[in-house]
């Protein structure tokens, strides 16, 4: 049985585990989300920053992926990969018109779940500097910044981490 957080559902939106018919959806997603800020990346950074269905169908096998569902379609997603008693967080991203209801935060809430379930130390994730509305929202959920900046093809990125113990 999936883990659920307290925040499982709202009237407006249901966190579904993602299934492999959703990949399609998942990209055009992702794209739709990160189209904005395609100019502050490097090319190769925003080609990583956004697979395609292949590459997330792939994906599933890797950990599990949640979708965020209004009315059929697929308005966010996040992925969790297990790194032994870390969890890292990937692909996190709400459609524009979704932004500010919720989505990305019971997306995290679902994360956080699936890595306490497994007996996670960490969560971490890594994100770019531009991205600031992302950044309150991962600092609101608990996660600080570490000391290890790097690199998405010549992107910048910020890693942050959240202590589950």
């Amino acid at each position: 049985m999936e883990p659920q957080p307290a925040l499982a559902r709202s009237k407006r939106h249901q966190i579904d585990r993602a299934k492999p018919r959703d990949v399609r959806a998942i990209a055009d997603l992702i794209l739709a989300a990160f189209r904005e800020f395609e100019p502050l990346y490097t090319p190769a950074g925003y080609r990583a920053t956004t697979p395609t269905a292949t590459e997330l169908a792939r994906r599933l096998a890797e950990g599990p992926t949640w979708i965020a569902v209004v009315d059929g379609a697929v308005v966010g997603t996040v992925s969790a990969v297990v790194e032994g008693d870390e969890v890292y967080v990937r692909s996190m991203a709400v459609r524009p018109e979704a932004r500010g209801c919720g989505v990305a935060a019971q997306l995290l809430d679902w994360v956080t779940a699936f890595a306490r379930a497994r007996g996670a130390r960490t969560l971490t994730l890594k994100t770019t500097p531009f991205l600031a509305g992302a950044i309150r929202l991962y600092e609101r959920a608990g996660f600080r910044r570490t000391a290890n900046p790097s690199d998405l093809h010549g992107t910048p990125l910020i890693e942050m981490a959240k202590d589950l113990r």
